[in-house]
């Protein structure tokens, strides 16, 4: 665990939120989850659960684009690229105990109010990633409105693999979506 109150705060936030959701996590159970004082909560964040939420949410964002950017990155191959995505989160839903999930996704679903920060920072990470899938897909040579179309079922599937791997307790759906997706990319990209 980080030494740094801070981080610590934030990535306990972070892991609670994506395991119970926005209103299932109390600031008690972050304090006591992280181990620090009630006094660096307010220190760190004077505008409480919103903005710690918020933060936590940002860097969750941060890692996630950080992993697809890379396994993107790592080959010329979409598919491939997105395949190891799909693999990365299986052993991450397996390391977490099941635990693991976007870091987005509890809170659009746990918090009604869209007309927030928080609701348009996790609008702005959903459109990142569609924009990352997309972008890889277009540079293999894949029509933009075909790209678009087809960045937004990979973003789906990886929303729905990660509930159902969650709530199987296996990371079997995450493997088979992604291997799924990347043979659909590979059938578009040859068109």
């Amino acid at each position: 665990m980080p030494s740094d109150t801070r981080t610590r705060i934030i990535e306990t936030t972070a892991r609670l939120v994506q395991a119970r959701g926005y209103h299932g996590v109390s600031l008690n159970d972050i304090l006591t989850e992280s181990g620090a004082p009630r006094g660096s909560l307010y220190f760190h964040f004077p505008r409480g659960k919103t903005m710690l939420i918020l933060e936590a949410v940002r860097v969750g964002i941060e890692e996630a684009t950080r992993v697809l950017r890379q396994c993107l990155e790592e080959t010329e191959d979409p598919a491939a690229g997105v395949r190891e995505f799909f693999q990365a989160a299986a052993h991450e839903m397996v390391d977490s105990e099941y635990l693991f999930g976007c870091p987005v996704a509890p809170i659009v679903l746990d918090t009604p109010d869209m007309d927030t920060d928080l609701a348009r920072t996790c609008q702005a990470g959903l459109d990142e990633w569609e924009s990352l899938y997309r972008s890889a897909l277009e540079s293999a040579g894949v029509p933009a409105g075909r790209a678009a179309r087809v960045a937004r079922t990979i973003l789906a599937a990886m929303e729905g693999a990660l509930m159902m791997a969650r709530s199987e307790r296996s990371a079997a759906p995450l493997e088979e979506v992604g291997d799924e997706m990347a043979e659909m990319i590979s059938a578009v990209i040859a068109r």
